[in-house]
C-alpha cells in the first residue's frame, strides 16, 4: 500500500493492485472491497475532475465545512454531516467549497454488493447529530478499517477489514436500525444529551450558541446548568473532551500531531499544542515521549 501526505493532516492509503486482485478473487472479500481510502481535513482547494470514468464507487462523507459535486449534468451542494456515493462507470467532478472547505472521509470501493450499498446515495444523505446518533461509533469503525489495512495484508486482515466495512456502510444505508440498536440514550439528562452531542461533533468547532441551540436553551441558562452538573462551562468541557480524545490517539496510534489536531476539530496545530499543554501540564510531544519510555 502507499501512504502519503498532501493536505495538512491528510492520511491516504492506496491498496496495491496485487492485493486488490486477491480481494476480488476471495469468496469473502469479492462482495465488497476497498481500493483506496483516506481523510482530508480542511481540504482547501480540493478538486477532482474525472472525465474518464473509473470502475470503483466513490464514497465521500463530509464532517465539517462544505463542498459540491456534479454527476450526469446535475450539481449538488454538500454540507457538514452529509455523505454521498458516486456510481462506478460515470464521469463526475467534485470539490471543496471556497469559503469553508470540507473535511472529508473518503473510500473507493467495488464488489458485487457495492451497488446495493450505494443505492439511494447518489444525492446527499444527511446524518445529523441527535440524541440517538452514533456518529462517534461510526468514526471508530473507519479508524479500525484503516488501521487494520495499515498493519499488513494477510488474508485474515483483509477479510476482517472488509467485514467491518460492511458494517460501516450498513450503519449509513440502514441508519434507523443502526441508531435503534443502541439503548444508551434512555433517561439522559439535558447535560448528558449535550455531552453526547459534543462527542458526535468532536471533529468540529462548536460555538456556545450552537450547543445552546441544540439544547433548546439560552446560552446563559445552559452555562449555569452545565456548570452546576459538571463544574465546567460547556466550551471548557468540550475542550477537555477534545484533549482526552487526543490523549487516546497519542496512546494508541502513530498519527502525527497535526493529524491528531484535525481529528479533534482544531485546525491550528499550534493552538492545539497550547491547549493540550494548558490542560495536561505538558506538550503533546512530551506526553507521547512519556508513554513510550
Amino acid at each position: 500500500m502507499r501512504l502519503r501526505n498532501g493536505f495538512r493532516g491528510e492520511r491516504l492509503m492506496v491498496m496495491p493492485k496485487v492485493i486488490v486482485d486477491i480481494m476480488r478473487d476471495d469468496p469473502l472479500t469479492s462482495a465488497l472491497h476497498i481500493t483506496d481510502m483516506g481523510h482530508y481535513p480542511h481540504a482547501e482547494h480540493h478538486y477532482c475532475d474525472r472525465r474518464e470514468a473509473i470502475e470503483q464507487y466513490v464514497f465521500i462523507y463530509c464532517v465539517d465545512g462544505g463542498g459540491w459535486y456534479e454527476l450526469e449534468g446535475h450539481r449538488h451542494d454538500v454540507a457538514a454531516n452529509q455523505y454521498f456515493i458516486l456510481p462506478a462507470g460515470k464521469q463526475h467532478r467534485y470539490g471543496a467549497a471556497d469559503d469553508a472547505p470540507w473535511s472529508i472521509y473518503w473510500i473507493h470501493f467495488s464488489g458485487s454488493m457495492a451497488s446495493h450499498y450505494a443505492a439511494e446515495a447518489i444525492t446527499p444523505q444527511s446524518i445529523q447529530p441527535s440524541v440517538e446518533s452514533r456518529i462517534d461509533n461510526r468514526g471508530a469503525l473507519f479508524e479500525e478499517i484503516f488501521q487494520t489495512l495499515a498493519t499488513n495484508h494477510s488474508i485474515e486482515n483483509l477479510r476482517y477489514a472488509m467485514a467491518t466495512f460492511h458494517h460501516y456502510l450498513a450503519s449509513l444505508r440502514y441508519i434507523k436500525q443502526y441508531r435503534a440498536a443502541s439503548t444508551g440514550n434512555l433517561g439522559r439528562s439535558v447535560v448528558q444529551s449535550v455531552i453526547h452531542y459534543m462527542t458526535e461533533n468532536i471533529e468540529t468547532h462548536l460555538t456556545l450558541s450552537a450547543i445552546a441551540d441544540f439544547a433548546g436553551f439560552s446560552t446563559s441558562y445552559l452555562s449555569t446548568l452545565f456548570k452546576t452538573e459538571t463544574g465546567h462551562s460547556p466550551v471548557m468541557y468540550f475542550n477537555l473532551m477534545k484533549i482526552r480524545r487526543a490523549c487516546q490517539l497519542l496512546d494508541t496510534t502513530d498519527l502525527k500531531l497535526n493529524q491528531i489536531s484535525f481529528k479533534v476539530g482544531i485546525d491550528d496545530p499550534l493552538y492545539f499544542s497550547r491547549l493540550f499543554s494548558k490542560i495536561m501540564g505538558m506538550s503533546p510531544k512530551e506526553y507521547r515521549r512519556r508513554i513510550t519510555t
